[in-house]
């Protein structure tokens, strides 16, 4: 594996159970995860305390470290107030959480966008409000990444740029998502050529265009060892590919994507998450032999 480059991941996708989440990650030699959730409860309605109590310990016990905080902050709908305002608290708690786990970074998203009516129109309230989260993220110095996800503001290439460009500031960077540009019919690599300037984090998630379905990293259609080469050995990239599989159906998945489970995962890929998340980790050091 390229040196500078760490696999990471959502571990609630092997188990709810946090004990067995650990357990899998260590026993594949990983030292890091991506926490979304923990006893299938979400990172965001965690309290400091809660989080120093019982999550710090265990995790340090396993030896394992956060890469990033999987948030679902910005994924409300763009008029939803006094959404908007439960998740300046729930951020502001989950900076902190990041400053006692040492970690920089927590993904978020830039709102839902009305049916039948053009992103653009919503532009200024979008930059508003994200400037509110970007507000309290600079003051715990904490990294906001915003995934391109399906169906909000942000999802395809150009608006994903718009974003970066008016943001403007160190504590707003991408997380570049292969599957979901996929998915939003857009290309990848046209994507992180757009985007690269601005790219300090990788989510390892593959789709086929056709199908719309989510299946092992280097056998759709995100063009991942191409991106991931290209960004590797000619742009420089360093830091965190952070697996994602979505090749089994886990517990929490229905409360992460506002598409039905089947939709995304038409057929199991593996028997339960833990041995879905094993075929990802091992497909994903596979293409990364192969990168030279």
């Amino acid at each position: 594996m390229p040196e500078q480059i760490f696999i990471s991941g959502f571990a609630d996708e092997i188990s709810s159970d946090f004990d067995m989440q650990l357990e899998t990650v260590s026993g594949l030699g990983m030292k890091y995860i991506s926490l979304r959730s923990a006893d299938g409860k979400g990172i965001a309605d965690f309290t400091l305390e809660e989080a120093e109590k019982d999550l710090i310990p265990r995790l340090r016990q396993k030896g394992i470290v956060v890469s990033s905080l999987g948030s679902p902050v910005g994924k409300i709908k763009i008029d939803d107030e006094q959404g908007y305002k439960r998740q300046l608290k729930q951020l502001d708690e989950l900076c902190r959480i990041s400053c006692a786990l040492n970690c920089a970074y927590i993904r978020i998203f830039s709102f839902y966008m009305p049916e039948a009516q053009k992103p653009e129109v919503f532009t200024g309230q979008v930059l508003k409000k994200l400037s509110g989260f970007l507000d309290i993220a600079r003051k715990y110095n904490i990294i906001l990444i915003h995934e391109n996800e399906k169906e909000i503001y942000g999802d395809t290439d150009m608006r994903c740029r718009e974003l970066m460009e008016s943001m403007k500031d160190p504590h707003f960077a991408s997380a570049f998502d292969f599957a979901n540009f996929v998915q939003c019919g857009v290309d990848p690599m046209r994507a992180y050529k757009q985007l690269k300037p601005y790219v300090k984090y990788i989510h390892i998630k593959d789709a086929l265009a056709h199908q719309q379905e989510n299946v092992v990293c280097g056998t759709g259609d995100g063009k991942i060892k191409e991106i991931l080469k290209e960004a590797i050995l000619v742009d420089g990239y360093t830091g965190f590919l952070t697996l994602e599989p979505h090749l089994a159906v886990f517990d929490s998945l229905a409360s992460l994507e506002t598409k039905e489970a089947k939709e995304i995962i038409k057929e199991d890929k593996a028997e339960n998450g833990a041995e879905a998340y094993r075929m990802q980790y091992h497909a994903l050091q596979d293409l990364l032999k192969e990168i030279k």
